[in-house]
């Protein structure tokens, strides 16, 4: 099947409120011209500077989400354009996103990683992280990053129990920071292998690479 006719099969399977992220990381510009003729506005990748230099030379009108783990002094490539970073795992990372964003003049839209998984090769806040960064006034010094929801990533297993559980997990964390962050909207969940489980569980955004454009080499 054509990238468009992938798109299309996902698209029509999505409720209303959930963004699809279309991960196109490592693949080409043309595969990514392909989705935007579709209609796909939305990207995700896990690298600054193939992103920006994807960004450089696509229409202006996408949204490029940053959805890998990032090193602090790369930011700066990306604080003039990226429309939402997934994934801020620690208070020093929120911090060089708002000075960088400060310098373009712009507000940020940040969601918080959080660790559900069992594997330690995740990245991400755990829930007292999470509380103590919640509380503490570092946050509220951040002119220039505004924090829009949670983003974690489940187990990878074929145990589907396991997997709703986690999500479950992230969901009642994100309903109980709303409490303090009542703007908190977003909460991303759920790529290509999991993301229906994640719907079902209350994902607002998912991230899907390879059921779009095929498997990665």
């Amino acid at each position: 099947m054509s990238i468009k006719d992938n798109l299309k099969v996902i698209k029509e399977s999505l409720p209303s409120h959930v963004q699809l992220v279309a991960v196109s990381k490592t693949k080409p510009i043309a595969d990514i011209e392909e989705a935007y003729a579709a209609g796909q506005r939305v990207f995700g990748e896990n690298k600054i500077q193939e992103m920006t230099a994807k960004q450089e030379v696509l229409p202006k009108d996408i949204e490029w989400h940053m959805i890998g783990h990032i090193q602090r002094n790369k930011v700066k490539y990306m604080a003039e354009y990226v429309a939402l970073i997934h994934g801020v795992d620690s208070l020093k990372l929120l911090k060089e996103i708002n000075k960088q964003a400060k310098k373009h003049n712009r507000v940020i839209p940040c969601l918080l990683q959080i660790h559900i998984a069992e594997e330690d090769t995740k990245f991400g806040f755990d829930e007292n992280d999470l509380s103590e960064l919640i509380a503490s006034n570092d946050i509220k010094q951040l002119a220039n990053v505004k924090i829009v929801g949670l983003m974690g990533m489940a187990t990878f297993t074929d145990n589907s129990q396991q997997i709703r559980k986690e999500f479950k997990q992230l969901k009642s964390l994100f309903e109980k920071t709303k409490l303090t962050f009542p703007d908190l909207s977003q909460l991303s969940m759920g790529m290509s292998g999991d993301y229906k489980i994640a719907i079902e569980e209350g994902s607002t955004m998912i991230r899907v690479g390879s059921s779009i454009f095929g498997s990665r080499n």
